[in-house]
């Protein structure tokens, strides 16, 4: 019997219906091979759409059973299902093989890989670069953990591809193998899921596995890969730049984006605004430039890109005072970069809203950056006690039931150059049904105001 016979005979099972689990289902039916599809939950999500498109598919729901999960060569595990999961956890020392939609994408993916995480701006940086790629006339693929499942992009004319991968797709990914790799940053978050920073760190820095060149964030510790030596290294960062190195420089009270030795373009040309999105500007240009992207087609989409909904978003001017929409923010880490970024770049002062589902967050670095830069913090949301506690005398304090309440009383709270900042640190679960419509609910109550 040959090989590929014995190969195609082998039976895998995917574990969790949903989108990423979607695009397994439709690749396998695909490629011919045997599968069964397993969900934890009594109605999944995508249940009516198997039973109509793939009847010859049998379909679990409930419990997992470990039995029948070891009757397959490899378990393709959703990203929503942490590996830890007992049932996978036993499978897996039976000799069950785990794996997941990322890995199977890097086994067929036959054009190069940019591959990025972090806890934060990875979906502002993944789609620069796609952006980047496509001003420069590539045939580009954008997607993974950002709108399109990674193996639905797969395409034979196809030149490259961008991905944003998430730590929950990582845990599952054991060669990626990309061309440039990067881990943007790395602060707390998920840490209901992790047993601590260092799991979470380690489960980041999956994607460097197979790298052929990284990307290294130089104010961030801990994006430093340990391959960082033995393959080509990019570097970026605020400070000055150096060699191998994009950064900024300072010329006559003017502050611009470089590279080695060279001005490229003033900041005051980008549409984003904050020291935050002008790192994500140079880590975009330092992927870029690893696979070879023309440097003019790069900086006329870094004039043109106005940045991403619910990310540090600019949604209005009332009196004077603008307000922005970070509904995206919803780890420490990524209100940390709103506030630091946007509180450095305005004249005034900023007026925070903050609050919501903290994740089991340790909220306590938020407190010398909003004395620095908050006139006052308005708090919502389940955890908004936490918050207060955290932030202490840091900043005057105010405690609201609903988001329309905050938004009014930001509007009392600031002054004309301030600007009004949502940015919770949290999820948004405990009462919205995801952080886009708490940033929606939020420009319609800016929109409300008089």
């Amino acid at each position: 019997m040959s090989v590929s016979l014995i190969a195609s005979d082998q039976f895998r099972i995917v574990v969790g219906l949903g989108k990423s689990g979607m695009s397994l289902v439709r690749f396998l039916a695909q490629q011919g091979v045997r599968f069964a599809v397993a969900d934890t939950r009594a109605n999944p999500p995508e249940l009516e759409t198997i039973k109509r498109d793939y009847p010859q598919v049998e379909v679990r729901c409930g419990e997992l059973d470990v039995d029948f999960l070891c009757r397959a060569s490899e378990l393709y595990v959703s990203p929503g299902l942490a590996v830890a999961t007992p049932a996978l956890a036993e499978a897996a020392a039976r000799g069950v093989k785990l794996s997941g939609d990322i890995d199977l994408f890097a086994r067929h993916a036959k054009a190069p890989i940019i591959a990025i995480t972090g806890s934060n701006a990875k979906s502002t940086v993944t789609t620069l670069v796609g952006e980047m790629a496509a001003a420069a006339g590539k045939r580009v693929a954008v997607g993974g953990n950002l709108g399109t499942p990674a193996l639905d992009l797969l395409a034979d004319d196809v030149e490259l591809y961008v991905l944003e991968l998430s730590s929950f797709q990582l845990e599952t990914t054991d060669q990626l193998n990309a061309e440039v790799a990067t881990c943007l940053n790395i602060s707390e978050d998920h840490m209901d899921r992790y047993s601590g920073l260092p799991a979470y760190h380690l489960a980041k820095h999956r994607i460097f596995r197979g790298a052929r060149q990284v990307v290294i964030n130089r104010d961030d510790a801990l994006s430093r890969p340990l391959i960082a030596d033995q393959v080509t290294s990019w570097e970026f960062g605020l400070g000055k730049p150096d060699f191998k190195r994009f950064g900024l420089l300072e010329e006559n009270g003017e502050k611009s984006l470089a590279f080695r030795f060279d001005a490229l373009l003033p900041v005051s040309e980008l549409k984003i605004r904050g020291a935050h999105n002008q790192s994500n500007a140079l880590a975009a240009l330092a992927l870029g430039h690893a696979v070879g992207l023309p440097m003019e087609a790069m900086l006329a989409t870094l004039r043109q890109f106005a940045g991403l909904p619910h990310r540090c978003q600019w949604v209005g001017e009332r009196g004077g005072v603008s307000y922005y929409d970070d509904s995206k923010a919803t780890n420490v880490g990524a209100a940390l970069a709103a506030i630091e970024g946007l509180g450095a770049d305005i004249v005034g002062k900023l007026v925070l809203i903050a609050g919501g589902d903290g994740k089991g967050a340790d909220f306590s670095a938020l407190k010398n950056p909003v004395a620095r830069f908050c006139r006052a913090v308005v708090l919502l949301g389940r955890d908004a006690g936490r918050l207060a506690d955290a932030l202490g005398d840091a900043a005057p304090l105010v405690r609201v039931e609903t988001l329309d309440e905050a938004v009014q009383r930001c509007s009392e709270l600031a002054e004309a150059g301030d600007a009004v900042l949502l940015s919770p640190a949290c999820a948004s679960l405990d009462m919205f049904k995801n952080f886009e419509e708490r940033g929606r609910l939020f420009a319609q109550a800016v929109g409300g105001l008089r």
